[in-house]
Formats: C-alpha cells, sequence, structure tokens
C-alpha cells in the first residue's frame, strides 16, 4: 500500500484528495508556487516543496522538477488530480521509468484516449456510434475549411487534446469557419500546448450524460453512476447530478456497458470518465474519455457511498476494486454546482482578488463543501477561479434540489464579483425543476437567469440607506463614550435641525457604478424614505455583523460583511453590494467608465487592426487573454486607432489603459455616410 503520496496540483481538488489520503493514513506532500505559497492544500498537507512562479508553466506543469521532488521525498505515488499534468501521457510515462506510482491510467491509455480524433477512431472499431466528423491529421487550414464544408452546419471545432470548453468554437456558415479555425488553434495552443483540432457535426438540442468507469490491474472493470452535465456555459460544466434524470434503466445499462467496453479496448486501469452525447431520441455518440478524476466525481460518490480517491489509492497500490457489478447500489440524487469568481452580469468575465468575506453553508451528511479557498485568502489571475464545490444529497430529486436552493440562499461570500445568485436562479427555474434541458439551457434562459437586477433592488437600497445611518449612529456613540464631553452636539448624527424634522443624506454607490442618493427623514425614532414611488418606514440595529431591519413593519436579519466604505448586504435573493461615498465623488466616478480599459488582469494575445486604422463601434480591436479564455475588446465608437500601450504576450491589470482610440467627430460620420 502506498504510504507517501505527492500531489501535483494545487486548490480544492489537492485539498480533496489530501483528505482521503490522511484518512487512510497515508503521509501527504503538497506542492505550491508563488502565488499559493500561504494556500489551504500547503497548510493540510505534512510537507509542501516549493516549485516556482506562479504561472503554470514555471510552476505545476513543470514534470520533471515534480518528479525530482518525489524522488528525493520519498513519495512512492503521484495524484496529478485534475488539470495541469493530469492526461499528460509523457508524465505518466516519466513516472513509470523512475518508478513512482501514477495515480491514473498507464501513459499508453492516455496516449489512446489524449488525442479526441484518435480516441474516436477507437471506439468506431469498438462499435461505439460516433457523432459524424472530421478527425485526421491533415490540419492545413485549407482541407480544415473543405473538411468543415463536407460535415456540414452547425459545426464544431474544437480542440484535439482539450477539455473544459477551451479551443472550442461553433460554426454556423461558410464565412465563420476559416475565423473559428485560427481562434480556436490560439486557445489551444495556450491552455493545452497542442493546436490539433478536430471537427464533427454540432447536435442542436442533446443532452451531456457520462459514465463514470473505474478499473484495476486485475482485469475488472465496472461502471457506477451515470451523470448529466448538460447545464454548461461556453462548453464549461456548471451544474451536475446523479443519476442522470429519465434515463430508463434500459438506456443506464447500455450506457454503462458501452463506458466499459471503451475502457477495456485501450487495457484502461483506474477512474476514468466516458462522455456521452445523448440526443432526443435517446440514441447517444461517444464524446471522448477523459482519463482522469472528473471535477464532478462526488455526486457518484454522494449517491454510491463510495470514496473514489480512496478507490485510486487501492488500485494504485496494485488491489482490486472494492466491488463487483452486481454490488453497485445507487441511492438518493445528488447535485454540484461550481462556485466561481466571476460575473454573470458582465459575460462571466472571471474575477480576482481578496475573497473577503465567507460564510458557507452548514456542511452535515445532505451538503458538502470541497473548496481549497478561505476567507481572506486571493483568487489569482493565474488559474481557474473557482472557489469551491458545492454538493447536495437527499432521498429524492426535488428534495435534493431544495438542498441546493437553500444551500446557496446561505452561501455569503463579498470582496469580489461571484455567481451564486447566477447558480441559485438556475435551481429555481421550473424547466430546470422538471429536468426539461439540453446542452443550450442557458443561452436559452439566459436573460431569466442573469437578470438585470436583482428582485429585491429596491428593498436593498432601503437597507443599506439604514444600514448607513445606524452604522453613523453607532460610531458616533463610540465617539462620544471616548471625548471628554460626551454630551456635545457636536458629536451627535441625529440629523437635528432647529424646528424642522431630522434629516439623513447618504449617497452610495451600487455594483452597477449607479448612484444611489437617498434623504431619510427621522420622525419619532424612525426613517421615512420615499423610493421609486414606495414610502418607506425604517428601523433597526446593528449587533456583530448583522442588521437586524424593520422596513414597514416587515422584521429581518440581515448579513452584512463590511471592510472601510465597503459593505455587502445578504438577502434571500442574492447579495447586494454598496459603497459609501461623498455625492459629489460619486457623480465624478459615475462619469469615468472606458471601454478601452482591461475589464480583468490577463495577457495580451493579439492585435486585431494597425495603428492608424479606421474603425466602427463594436468593431474588435484587441484580444486579451485571462484565466485560459479569450475576450475580444471592441470599439465603443467609430474613430482611428492611435496607439496601443501593450504588445502580444505582455500582462496587463484590471482596469489599465489598452489602447487609444480618436473618436471620429458626428460630422464627419455624417458625411461618410452620405
Amino acid at each position: 500500500m502506498i504510504t507517501k503520496l505527492l500531489i501535483a496540483n494545487r486548490g480544492e481538488i489537492a485539498c480533496r484528495i489530501i483528505k482521503t489520503a490522511q484518512a487512510m493514513g497515508v503521509r501527504t506532500i503538497a506542492l505550491y508556487s508563488d502565488a499559493d505559497k500561504d494556500a489551504r492544500h500547503v497548510a493540510m498537507a505534512d510537507e509542501s516543496f516549493h516549485l516556482g512562479g506562479s504561472a503554470p508553466a514555471d510552476s505545476y506543469l513543470k514534470a520533471d522538477l515534480i518528479i525530482d521532488i518525489a524522488k528525493r521525498s520519498g513519495a512512492e505515488a503521484i495524484h496529478p488530480g485534475y488539470g495541469f499534468l493530469s492526461e499528460n501521457a509523457e508524465f505518466a510515462r516519466k513516472c513509470e521509468q523512475n518508478g513512482i506510482a501514477f495515480v491514473g491510467p498507464g501513459s499508453d491509455a492516455i496516449d489512446a484516449m489524449g488525442s479526441k480524433s484518435a480516441a474516436k477512431e477507437i471506439m468506431g472499431k469498438a462499435n461505439v456510434p460516433l457523432v459524424p466528423g472530421y478527425h485526421g491529421d491533415d490540419q492545413a487550414d485549407a482541407n480544415l475549411v473543405a473538411q468543415a464544408k463536407q460535415v456540414g452546419f452547425p459545426l464544431l471545432i474544437k480542440a484535439a487534446y482539450g477539455g473544459g470548453g477551451k479551443g472550442m468554437r461553433i460554426v454556423e456558415n461558410d464565412g465563420e469557419i476559416l475565423e473559428a479555425i485560427r481562434s480556436a488553434r490560439r486557445e489551444a495552443t495556450s491552455s493545452f500546448g497542442n493546436d490539433k483540432l478536430l471537427m464533427e457535426r454540432y447536435l442542436r438540442q442533446p443532452r451531456h450524460v457520462e459514465v463514470q468507469v473505474f478499473a484495476d490491474s486485475h482485469g475488472n472493470a465496472i461502471y457506477l453512476s451515470d451523470r448529466d452535465c448538460s447545464i454548461q456555459r461556453r462548453h464549461q460544466k456548471v451544474v451536475e447530478e446523479a443519476p442522470a434524470p429519465g434515463l430508463s434503466d434500459e438506456l443506464r445499462i447500455q450506457m454503462g456497458e458501452a463506458a466499459v467496453a471503451a475502457a477495456k479496448a485501450i487495457d484502461y486501469v483506474g477512474a476514468g470518465t466516458v462522455e456521452f452525447l445523448l440526443d432526443t431520441d435517446n440514441s447517444f455518440y461517444f464524446m471522448e474519455m477523459n482519463t482522469r478524476l472528473q471535477v464532478e466525481h462526488p455526486v457518484t460518490e454522494m449517491v454510491t457511498g463510495q470514496d473514489l480517491v480512496k478507490w485510486q489509492l487501492v488500485v494504485a497500490s496494485g488491489g482490486e476494486l472494492p466491488l463487483k457489478q452486481d454490488e453497485v447500489r445507487i441511492h438518493g440524487h445528488s447535485f454540484e454546482v461550481r462556485i466561481y469568481a466571476e460575473d454573470p452580469q458582465n459575460e462571466f468575465l472571471p474575477a480576482s482578488g481578496k475573497l473577503n468575506f465567507l460564510r458557507e453553508p452548514e456542511q452535515n451528511r445532505y451538503v458538502r463543501i470541497d473548496s481549497g479557498i478561505r476567507e481572506n485568502d486571493v483568487i489569482s489571475n493565474f488559474y481557474d477561479p473557482m472557489i469551491a464545490k458545492l454538493i447536495v444529497w437527499d432521498e429524492t430529486r426535488p428534495r435534493a434540489l431544495q438542498r441546493l436552493i437553500h444551500a446557496l440562499e446561505s452561501y455569503q461570500i463579498s470582496g469580489l464579483k461571484h455567481n451564486i445568485e447566477f447558480l441559485a436562479n438556475i435551481a429555481e427555474h421550473p424547466a430546470f425543476a422538471k429536468a426539461d434541458f439540453c446542452t443550450d439551457f442557458i443561452e436559452r434562459y439566459g436573460n431569466t437567469l442573469i437578470g438585470d437586477a436583482n428582485s429585491e433592488s429596491d428593498t436593498a437600497i432601503a437597507l443599506a440607506g439604514l444600514y448607513q445611518v445606524l452604522l453613523r449612529q453607532q460610531q458616533a456613540q463610540a465617539n462620544a463614550v471616548n471625548s471628554n464631553d460626551p454630551y456635545s452636539p457636536w458629536g451627535q448624527v441625529s440629523g437635528f435641525r432647529l424646528n424642522s424634522a431630522s434629516i439623513h443624506h447618504v449617497a452610495l454607490l451600487d455594483e452597477k457604478h449607479e448612484l444611489q442618493n437617498l434623504i431619510m427623514t427621522d420622525l419619532g425614532g424612525a426613517l421615512h424614505l420615499g423610493l421609486n414611488g414606495q414610502a418607506l418606514k425604517l428601523a433597526g440595529q446593528i449587533k456583530d455583523d448583522v442588521l437586524f431591519a424593520e422596513i414597514n413593519g416587515h422584521k429581518s436579519k440581515v448579513p452584512v460583511s463590511r471592510e472601510a466604505d465597503d459593505f455587502t448586504l445578504f438577502l434571500p435573493s442574492g447579495s447586494y453590494h454598496f459603497t459609501a461615498v461623498l455625492a459629489q465623488v460619486a457623480e465624478e466616478t459615475v462619469n469615468s467608465a472606458d471601454k478601452l480599459k482591461a475589464p480583468m488582469n490577463g495577457t495580451v494575445v493579439t492585435h486585431l487592426v494597425e495603428v492608424g486604422t479606421h474603425v466602427k463601434a463594436g468593431q474588435g480591436l484587441l484580444v486579451m487573454e485571462a484565466m485560459k479564455m479569450e475576450y475580444t475588446i471592441e470599439a465603443p465608437f467609430d474613430g482611428v486607432v492611435t496607439e496601443f500601450y501593450f504588445q502580444s504576450g505582455e500582462l496587463v491589470t484590471d482596469g489599465v489603459q489598452l489602447l487609444h482610440v480618436e473618436e471620429t467627430p458626428q460630422e464627419a460620420q455624417k458625411e461618410a455616410s452620405v
């Protein structure tokens, strides 16, 4: 049995592996980059080693250094987690050559499935149904364009050695092919170090159903639960559940047996996932096989009662699978959602920065949280911006869904943008409750799921005003107690006026950077506020981090996180962030927006035009990359590009000016249009 394990990964999955390994009595070794020197997984491990710089290429992708550390530290095995080197056949081969157990399949199996095109050839020979497409080696632009036209539209172009939606483009007509190929290549190279592409017919309304397989070195191979991963954005999974809803027993068996056949075809050992596209007529097609532990493996653990990391370590130690196929039992239903630092209101741009406030739902047999992040940790722009995975379980799908909704209501984060309200909107959507969805669910219901404003925005504004007045009073009382004259009128903030009602002015900037200028009248100990046609009577008090509020007779407890002038209110509908400002300062801030600034930390990929180019509003000017996703900076108006401030490959920080465009006068625009 393995006694010492090196985890060649970071964050949530490293913590997850360490937890099981230590429970089995296995000593753990963590690795860390400059950005992760104080990370949670480093604190959890028995010992840890520094790899290098913050970028993955300078740290978690340094295969030779990782193997050297394993040998020096006496580790008998390396667990790669997922991402980074987890599906790198050369890394697995080097482990084998150095006598180190690789917690995963052999290098030959990774090679066989590492290329989506080669994998489809193997599956074709095994009589697993395939979607029509092109998976060949001729990657010349002209050939790919010709093959794309032959496959037909809609067409899906994707990285042959990729995953997670990286290097993937949907093409609707001939005119989009070439640019989609080039863009997918750039992203594939950046994310996976290989620009090979494959193409296949894009199914309009499929579901994404995958099967968890497990095999050992003794010839045993079984399938555990299936999972539905159809709720995706940009081809990246957002919500996963097990078992997949609505499948007949016969169909589950067919897909499970096909998945096991796929594993046996390549002499697979360890945990793997075979992914299928399930069409509306219940026909299914092989999509790919992931030769590693999946991000969504906890939902399978919840419905089977098995620890899949423990299974991995047993198999890597040469042991047999703990169960045979007829011993596998599926009980209840489980959901997993990925809590991300991102801004759903702004095209899901990833967010980086300090997580100032974190309150997680209480964990128990129904609720589980897998995370590598703690309060006051920094979400780095070098890695995936996932904060945590929230997993719930109950006896039935409706009851598990209610658990999910309640847990999301209890999740509180401030300090950076996040997707909790977006996830809650998915969970509460009637179509999702009925399992009436396919992979375009988010695109179909996007406006409902994202929304322009939360349902309680007026309530939040009123509560924010109340909170500010109470905070001023609390601070004034504290100052008075500590002063030489605690009764001095200069130490009061009652808003007192001679022969007039007391008035409180509160200026706030909301999340959209819009100014909320509130005038609140103090009558008889209660604050009166007119807001969007509503007459509101407010009262309350602050105790610790909770606002005990009353609005028109309705009492509620509102958790609050505050740092200096920034504060966040956590209401049932979601979180609402405000900044207390002086009104004149707020007006200046509101009017300072500039669409030619970097929307987040990242890297400049390429310029789409040259200096001196006349551009139209909405035209792409520059492509930048953050967290392995590309974003195009567009012209906010007609004009001429006069200067780029950063070149390809240069790092940029959030809010920095990227280029300058001289706006074309309106008179010139009119003449040009005549």
